[in-house]
């Protein structure tokens, strides 16, 4: 089993920046592929960025290209995602997600985290 709990959340605005992280314990972090989604209220989840078990292979939603990074620390058990010149509709739930595969689809993913609210203010 993999506990994944994320942190960094809050209210900023528009231009901003946030840096998301995600905690893991369980199973060695190196071992699966991780991801971040969004959801905002009365939409369903979306993909943000994923990045492979060794970190060296990330991709991400074009809505959201050029503008967050993802990225790991293995030895720390941490995801992150830096997130810059937000805008308001970035606002939404993020979650963090463990998974086999590197992909951006929500369903190849066994882990979730519990959420971190991110607001963007205009």
């Amino acid at each position: 089993q993999v506990q994944l709990v994320e942190s960094g959340g809050g209210l900023v605005q528009a231009g901003g920046s946030l840096r998301l992280s995600c905690a893991a314990s369980g199973r060695p972090f190196n071992s699966y592929a991780m991801g971040w989604f969004l959801q905002a209220p009365g939409k369903e989840r979306e993909f943000v960025a994923a990045q492979d078990r060794s970190g060296l292979r990330q991709y991400y939603a074009d809505s959201v290209k050029g503008r967050s990074t993802i990225s790991r620390d293995n030895p720390k058990n941490t995801l992150y995602l830096q997130m810059n010149s937000l805008k308001p509709e970035d606002t939404a739930v993020y979650y963090c997600a463990g998974g086999g595969v590197l992909s951006d689809r929500s369903q190849d993913y066994s882990y979730w985290g519990q959420g971190t609210q991110v607001t963007v203010s205009s």
